[in-house]
């Protein structure tokens, strides 16, 4: 029998109590917690190259393992985790902070204004973080701050569209009416009534457009378009890892594993905040 979830419970204790929002916060907090210990201690330098001990396996000295350079494997998985949060957490600002303004700028002056801000990010739309990190590279050389330029220009629509439906909605309610009638203008709705009103739909997409970013900085590593060695990254270490695929099989399994949680995890808690933000949701479970 399922039980019903306590609606006078604390809200943070019916957040771990719900199983999708609770399986995927332990996965962030894995992530964030391995991002932190790499700045503080890896079992091994991350660029100590022990060629006598390259392709080792799993070891009591090396508990994943040496890569083809005699790299330790941990070491560098917990290291490329800095790059993944670094990426999703400054392209999801951008995304964020520019495209939330512009959406909302869109639904609270509506007319041309609007009109010109949905055009242009239908053209944003044709330029994934692919072909944007291509052509910035192209000028500008490949890099982490590319990768960074990138995906957070390719999260500046996706904001802007979410933020713009969710407000559009908002200022058709009644109590907006209220707040006109009242002498109010319209930033000082935007401000008052409208903001508070979507940030739980901007919070849930963040949580998905962090997954994507780290999706898509291991796929422009892996094409040697994003992080640069010595700096380790996920991305590369799956490029590097292709070479050795019959010697050391397990080389490609631990990155990918690795992207593979973080991104469950995100898409999990992300989830998970949408039944707990959305009053609908939660009347419904």
């Amino acid at each position: 029998m399922a039980i019903e979830p306590n609606p006078h419970a604390p809200g943070w204790l019916r957040a771990w109590r719900h199983p999708s929002f609770a399986i995927g916060a332990v996965l962030v907090l894995v992530l964030v917690c391995s991002a932190a210990l790499s700045w503080l201690w890896t079992p091994w330098p991350v660029a100590e190259i022990d060629i006598a001990n390259k392709l080792a396996p799993p070891s009591a000295q090396h508990w994943l393992g040496t890569d083809s350079l005699g790299r330790d494997v941990v070491s560098l998985l917990l290291v490329g985790s800095q790059n993944s949060m670094l990426v999703g957490f400054i392209a999801v600002g951008i995304g964020l902070g520019v495209g939330a303004s512009l959406g909302l700028l869109a639904a609270a002056h509506g007319g041309w204004l609007d009109e010109v801000i949905m055009r242009a990010s239908d053209f944003a739309f044709a330029f994934p973080a692919l072909l944007m990190a291509i052509m910035l590279t192209a000028i500008y050389g490949p890099g982490l701050v590319v990768s960074i330029t990138a995906i957070g220009i390719f999260n500046i629509p996706v904001f802007a569209r979410i933020s713009r439906g969710a407000a559009m909605t908002v200022w058709s309610r009644d109590f907006i009416l209220a707040a006109r009638a009242a002498g109010k203008g319209r930033w000082r709705i935007t401000r008052d009534h409208v903001m508070p009103n979507v940030a739980n739909v901007l919070i849930v997409q963040g949580t998905i457009q962090f997954a994507i970013a780290i999706l898509a900085e291991a796929a422009l590593s892996y094409l040697g378009l994003g992080t640069q060695p010595p700096q380790p990254s996920w991305g590369r270490m799956l490029n590097e890892a292709q070479m050795q695929m019959f010697q050391a099989p397990l080389l490609a399994v631990w990155p990918g594993a690795a992207i593979a949680m973080a991104v469950l995890g995100l898409n999990l808690m992300g989830d998970g905040l949408r039944d707990l933000l959305d009053p609908k949701l939660s009347r419904q479970r």
